[in-house]
């Protein structure tokens, strides 16, 4: 009689916690999905007000200036991409967030994007979530802990109101936490909140853009092989894209002047560039482009490395946004590059680069992975995975995200801080295996050698 007593209190108190989670996560999910349509129709009509003027982007300076002063005095923790701060949050302050953040954010966001500004939607639409979620706990009083729990589906809900990838977003909010590992008791209430929060946003008018791939090719060893290059070549991107953001900030800070000072000085290297360049393609979210690469469309081979530049510089000097939309870009476009060079369809490796690339830069191979399904289809599941994992290990120990927490080793030949943040990570490669990998270098070294002597032409022994 005990042991069932046991068994059904068990039983009753999961119902029960099962129960609890469901409603609040569907409550977040109604306030996010309304917080990201908000945010979307405001950015819609400020860019259609703009984008009517050829030359909207020389207010550039002014607007990263407005938007650095507004960041500054009203809400400090608003600057920069805004997911990285709400990562912090909820490892360091158990997910609580000012709620002036939500409105600053919003604001900050939509003046970068409007008059141009590289950056993307998601990592407002992460931080407008979390805030609202960090409010409605606030509310309810909840204790630290189930507040985290909260904010960590906020942020799931962000994501997948702000793409249109509910499954995608929901693992994003709980793999971008920590590099290796996954909160499996946030898993039911970050899906019921990112599927909620997409419902809600489309029931009220946002709309969202999918682009099934028509054109895989069959399998086989040598296309496996080189899906299995394009993710080394993902990774690359990615690291350069990390390695940007970082030189950028440390840049900035050289810089002793007021942050808003800084911004009119980024503003105008952005306008600069713009004339320079001729285009303004890289400017604002690009969706543009991406939609064209999916379709087919070329794009000057340096896109991928130009989107970058000017990414770095909007919110390396003021601006504010996400990453994740001109990862997409960079993704996109960097795939056409691959695609063009190796002979294979470009749409079909735009498409994969955009998860790669995302893989490689938030390391979130899974959650990049399910994405590439919900908006390419599930043709091209098993390739995207393949170079999503690929990229993922070759970028390193390294983050877009400083506060993410590295949770375990890309190779057991290199040596990191498990459990610390990417900003006070340093790596060290075992001296055994550094060895090894100077003997494997001087073998290659001679191989190389014997096959440029073998290859020596006649003409050039007789001249010797």
């Amino acid at each position: 009689m005990r042991k069932f007593q046991e068994g059904l209190s068990e039983e009753s108190v999961l119902f029960v916690s099962v129960a609890k989670w469901f409603v609040l996560a569907s409550a977040v999910g109604v306030l996010v999905g309304i917080g990201t349509a908000v945010f979307l129709r405001c950015l819609e009509w400020t860019t259609a007000w703009t984008n009517q003027y050829t030359y909207y982007f020389v207010a550039l300076p002014l607007a990263l200036f407005a938007t650095a002063f507004l960041i500054e005095h009203l809400a400090p923790d608003a600057h920069g991409h805004g997911t990285d701060k709400v990562i912090e949050a909820v490892h360091h302050r158990s997910g609580f967030i000012k709620a002036r953040v939500v409105p600053v954010k919003l604001a900050g966001t939509v003046i970068t994007l409007a008059f141009g500004g590289s950056a993307g939607k998601e990592g407002p639409c992460a931080q407008i979530g979390a805030g609202l979620s960090s409010i409605f706990a606030g509310v309810l009083r909840l204790v630290d802990q189930d507040r985290r729990k909260l904010v960590i589906c906020g942020i799931s809900a962000g994501f997948a109101t702000v793409f249109g990838t509910p499954i995608a977003g929901a693992v994003f909010g709980i793999e971008v936490l920590y590099c290796g590992s996954i909160l499996y008791d946030v898993l039911l209430p970050s899906f019921v909140s990112g599927t909620i929060g997409y419902q809600v946003a489309s029931a009220l008018g946002v709309q969202y853009q999918y682009h099934p791939v028509d054109f895989v090719p069959a399998f086989s060893e040598a296309f496996f092989i080189k899906v299995a290059l394009s993710g080394v070549f993902f990774g690359m991107c990615a690291f350069l894209l990390i390695e940007a953001f970082g030189r950028a900030e440390n840049i900035s800070e050289r810089l002793s002047m007021w942050k808003p000072s800084k911004a009119i000085i980024g503003g105008a290297v952005l306008v600069g560039l713009t004339l320079l360049v001729g285009s303004r393609m890289y400017l604002g979210l690009g969706l543009d482009t991406i939609d064209g690469v999916l379709k087919g469309k070329a794009v000057p081979w340096y896109a991928f490395a130009l989107k970058i530049v000017f990414t770095v510089v909007t919110l390396g000097f003021g601006g504010s946004g996400g990453v994740v939309t001109p990862i997409f870009f960079v993704g996109a476009t960097s795939g056409s590059l691959f695609g063009t060079l190796a002979g294979l369809d470009p749409a079909t490796f735009a498409a994969i680069g955009m998860a790669a690339v995302l893989a490689g830069v938030a390391n979130t191979p899974i959650a990049a992975s399910i994405m590439a399904v919900e908006l390419f289809g599930p043709t091209i599941a098993p390739y995207a995975a393949i170079a999503c994992v690929v990229s993922f290990l070759i970028t390193g120990h390294r983050s877009v995200y400083p506060a993410q927490i590295l949770a375990f080793r890309k190779s057991a030949s290199v040596d990191v801080p498990i459990g610390e943040e990417f900003e006070h990570v340093e790596v060290a490669i075992h001296p055994r295996d550094r060895s090894v990998l100077g003997v494997v270098l001087k073998a290659t070294s001679a191989v190389e050698s014997r096959l440029a002597k073998f290859h020596k032409r006649p003409d050039e022994d007789t001249r010797e």
